[in-house]
């Protein structure tokens, strides 16, 4: 027998293998709102039609459009949302795009409720991974502007209440939270994700994938978690192996979308993560290394560093993707590289002279201190980046 607390989220609802303009339609309705606001990728409102869809379907409810949102989500383009959305006065924001769109649009919603208009105003509201490894929750009232979200990518962030932004003047990509930051709801819509480059799909599918590794390797998990984290692997494993196959699959992008939801389940209901989600936002918020590509790099060197303290938890991975007699760090690697995704630090530009800063980085994230295997300091992660060069 254990003991556990499983936390319950705000999320509403949430709309699959429907239209998203249809769906967005009904949920403006549901909302009452009158003035929406609309965050999206540029390439989606430029070189697509997903935008003009949504435009037709709301028609002059929809009344401003932010289209750019660079890569883990820079203070300033925060603020830059921020100068366009406050004078507009919206009453309900909807994200339309991959994570970073999708982190920036959680975040505007404070930054409206609190009137923060600067980099330097955003200081106060983030996480803090203190020199002992505790961790400061800032405390501030949550966002009033309820946010509904239309992620293409399969990262998940959009069922999480935490979301990242990064101070350049430090390169450090740091964290925000307030379970008012959930958002009401979400479209899976697998249609909106054929726009979807093939490489972000896949790396962010291994993203997916890790949470739901890094969820059946931890120690504090349950029966709920992992059932779930192994229902997700199933879905990704096998949706993505079809989408590689034929990328107009539409039923299996669906599976890949709720395979992700399934592996975003423990994490937003209490759950922490461990070392390969901590790497991957230093590589990420340091280093500029695409969110996806972080797991599909670290996630099997991941799982063989911990394997001493937790290969008892691993054989779920190993039951989850059909073959239990197989080291889960093995059956990621294989299945990562059957994507064509990149295996190694130096495939994502990482060099030898880079570790002791990485290491640096990473030991400051909030998840470096909840890994299964204690890591005391970060001289004692260089053999592990090495491993992964």
């Amino acid at each position: 027998m254990y003991k556990t607390t499983i936390g319950l989220t705000p999320l509403q609802r949430v709309h699959s293998g429907r239209p998203c303009a249809e769906a967005l339609a009904e949920e403006v309705n549901l909302q009452g709102a009158k003035r929406v606001f609309l965050v999206c990728s540029n390439t989606l409102r430029h070189k697509t039609d997903e935008v003009r869809k949504i435009e037709q379907a709301l028609g002059d409810r929809l009344i401003g459009i932010f289209d750019s949102v660079r890569p883990h989500v820079p203070r300033e383009d925060v603020c830059a949302a921020v100068a366009v959305a406050e004078p507009l006065k919206p009453d309900l924001l909807i994200s339309l795009g991959g994570g970073s769109v999708t982190d920036l649009t959680k975040i505007l919603a404070v930054c409206l409720k609190h009137g923060l208009r600067t980099p330097e105003s955003m200081e106060p509201y983030h996480v803090v991974v203190n020199p002992d490894r505790t961790v400061t929750m800032p405390t501030f009232a949550g966002p009033d502007i309820p946010v509904v979200i239309v992620p293409t990518t399969l990262s998940g962030g959009e069922f999480n209440p935490l979301s990242g932004a990064t101070d350049k003047k430090i390169n450090v990509k740091q964290a925000y939270f307030h379970p008012a930051m959930t958002p009401r709801a979400i479209v899976l819509d697998p249609a909106v994700t054929v726009h979807t480059p093939e490489w972000i799909w896949f790396s962010t599918g291994v993203r997916s994938l890790d949470h739901c590794f890094e969820t059946l390797g931890s120690l504090n998990s349950n029966h709920y978690w992992d059932g779930l984290a192994m229902n997700g692997l199933r879905l990704l494993s096998q949706g993505l192996t079809a989408v590689k196959a034929n990328g107009g699959d539409l039923a299996a992008r669906q599976m890949c979308q709720e395979g992700a939801w399934c592996s975003m389940v423990a994490i937003v209901s209490g759950l922490p993560m461990g070392i390969s989600h901590a790497v991957g936002h230093a590589l990420g918020g340091s280093f500029d290394v695409p969110h996806g590509y972080t797991s599909c790099v670290m996630a099997p060197f991941a799982l063989d560093f911990n394997a001493p303290v937790n290969g008892h938890k691993q054989k779920l991975i190993s039951v989850a993707l059909g073959e239990p007699d197989v080291a889960a760090s093995v059956l990621a690697d294989r299945l990562i590289r059957s994507l064509g995704m990149p295996r190694s630090l130096t495939a994502v530009g990482i060099k030898e002279s880079d570790l002791e800063a990485l290491a640096g980085f990473t030991f400051q994230d909030i998840w470096c201190g909840t890994n299964p295997r204690p890591v005391p300091d970060s001289g004692a992660l260089i053999d592990l980046l090495r491993h992964a060069l």
